[in-house]
């Protein structure tokens, strides 16, 4: 066999590989989720099969005997107002974040006065501070979407912080003797540099306010996907419970691919230096 058609057997072989090795471990936990709810060592409250999650999928995604959805709202409404609230929030501390990054990596007196604090923000558990902010907020959107800004904001100010100060001092140099300002050096030469990995930190924070979600929504949650899941673990709804942290991982997964995709053609030069 030519070398051609050998590599493109082997390039065929390597996608159906990629595509059939997740759908296998789907499959095979769905079988070992089956066998163990069908064993009787646990109450269908606590391990539902998964038959009884997909009935809950189809019973929160439209209108059943009158009602519709979980609580008057359908699973990708719900779905849609919690991404609203993470777009905001995470929208907010991510934007935070570079800024302050790009300060504390450029100006080292910035750095000093505020990494101290970044790391003790960073180190805080959300519920930690999410009662103060009700307190301070209320129990409408406005602590929901700070809770999410102040989770996203650490991630990103470290990962920008710590690529800035890693940027090559000679290109700095060679910036400068070629007459450009500083203004000229951090646009042209700073930003570029530390471009992958501020955008690392973007999807850390994304994950990490994806993570807070639940948290975020404990007052006052419903509509939102993380509320729903507050509400039916409050009523041993297990299988509502489970088709609601399965909506947010999905789609944290399809979001992280797309910003995974946004990285690689914002910085393609990633990995090939």
């Amino acid at each position: 066999m030519p070398p051609g058609p050998r590599a493109e057997v082997r390039g065929v072989w390597a996608r159906v590989r990629h595509a059939a090795l997740p759908l296998g471990s789907l499959l095979l936990f769905l079988v070992l989720w089956q066998l163990l709810a069908a064993s009787g060592t646990w109450s269908k409250t606590l391990v539902p099969p998964p038959a009884d999650v997909w009935n809950a999928f189809l019973v929160v995604s439209s209108t059943h005997g009158g009602v519709r959805g979980y609580n008057g709202t359908t699973l990708v409404e719900h779905l849609g107002i919690s991404l609203r609230r993470i777009a905001l929030g995470a929208g907010i501390g991510i934007a935070a974040g570079v800024v302050f990054g790009l300060l504390m990596g450029t100006v080292g007196w910035v750095r000093s006065l505020f990494e101290p604090w970044i790391t003790f923000l960073r180190t805080l558990p959300p519920l930690a501070y999410f009662s103060l902010l009700i307190i301070w907020l209320g129990i409408n959107e406005e602590p929901k979407v700070t809770l999410l800004a102040v989770a996203a904001f650490p991630p990103v100010a470290v990962s920008t912080t710590t690529a800035v100060a890693a940027v090559p001092r000679n290109l700095i140099e060679a910036a400068r003797a070629l007459g450009a300002s500083r203004r000229d050096v951090v646009r042209d030469v700073v930003v570029p540099s530390a471009l992958p990995e501020t955008l690392t930190g973007v999807r850390l924070a994304v994950g990490v306010a994806y993570s807070s979600l639940v948290a975020a929504e404990l007052v006052n949650g419903l509509p939102g996907i993380g509320g729903m899941v507050k509400d039916a673990a409050n009523y041993n709804n297990t299988p509502v419970v489970l088709v609601g942290i399965i909506a947010i991982g999905v789609s944290g997964l399809i979001i992280d691919g797309l910003l995974l995709r946004l990285e690689r053609a914002a910085v393609p030069w990633r990995g090939r230096a």
